[in-house]
């Protein structure tokens, strides 16, 4: 890169080099992005189809145009491959490009900004400018079909740039997995045949043998019943709660309510009786201290 075509004194020239070393020094497996050798404000790029999504084993180049003012304002990014996700040569609206840069940190790079950009492809696109929402399958297909060649974008420069990038995703890349990984419903739908005529404790199946064997069908109806005639005598004894050990329960009969009641009254009249004989002595007695004891002994 000819460096002395740049002024090195200028902020987003030196910022640029230093991120250009950066991405030399440190490559990664998900992305790669460079500048042109004549303008290295205009980078190249191209991303790995997150892991987990239909995008994954996809590879998706697209382009990067960073301000004069760069670092202090957001970059602007287009895709060049269909990925189902965002439009081709289309500046997509994120909060990293220069659609939002009220969002935009100048501590943020390229590196930052294609980490963030990979992250928003499973994303909902929710109407944003560029997006498009085409079905997982769709976008599968898409994935599949970015592996086999580069898109076809610029100059001759350019094009040797996007390629040189193309070889490198490839050789990093993991391959597109399959849409299903679980056997095919006809496939299931045959081996759950095997498994109904192998196993003959299956319902359906022993019915078939039935219809087809009516002789056996009815040895099998009398054996069973046979069986359970056998078996209805034969219950489990059925254990019962100890019961707590509790005192006699006396039953009363009417002629022992009757007598205990006629014995109540005695014993009351009895009672009174007594009480009248203690009054009557008690009043003798005190008459007599009184002096009026042979009125008692005249009377009597």
């Amino acid at each position: 890169m000819a460096e002395d075509k740049y002024n090195l004194k200028n902020p987003a020239v030196k910022r640029i080099l230093q991120e250009v070393k950066e991405m030399q020094s440190n490559p990664s497996d998900d992305f790669m992005s460079l500048p042109l050798e004549e303008n290295i404000f205009e980078w190249q790029f191209a991303i790995r189809g997150p892991r987990d999504s239909e995008f994954e084993g996809g590879i998706y180049h697209g382009r990067i145009q960073l301000p004069a003012e760069y670092p202090f304002k957001p970059p602007s990014f287009m895709l060049l491959t269909p990925n189902g996700r965002f439009e081709t040569q289309t500046k997509i609206c994120l909060s990293i490009s220069n659609h939002h840069p009220e969002h935009w940190q100048p501590s943020w790079s390229v590196r930052t900004a294609l980490v963030a950009l990979i992250a928003f492809m499973p994303t909902n696109p929710n109407g944003a400018l560029g997006s498009l929402d085409y079905t997982k399958e769709e976008r599968r297909a898409l994935a599949i079909k970015s592996r086999e060649t580069a898109p076809r974008y610029g100059t001759p420069e350019r094009q040797k740039l996007i390629d040189e990038i193309h070889e490198y995703m490839l050789s990093k890349a993991p391959p597109v997995p399959q849409a299903t990984s679980s056997p095919a419903p006809e496939e299931q739908n045959i081996n759950g045949q095997d498994e109904v005529q192998e196993s003959p404790e299956n319902p359906s199946a022993a019915a078939e043998e039935r219809l087809h064997n009516p002789s056996d069908a009815n040895t099998n109806i009398e054996e069973r019943r046979e069986l359970a005639l056998d078996a209805e005598p034969v219950r489990a004894p059925i254990e019962l709660p100890a019961a707590r050990p509790s005192e006699p329960r006396v039953l009363h009969t009417p002629q022992q309510s009757v007598s205990r009641q006629a014995d109540d009254r005695i014993f009351t009249w009895a009672a009174v009786g007594l009480t009248i004989a203690i009054l009557v002595l008690l009043l003798k007695k005190y008459m007599k201290a009184n002096g009026h004891g042979a009125v008692f002994i005249d009377e009597s």
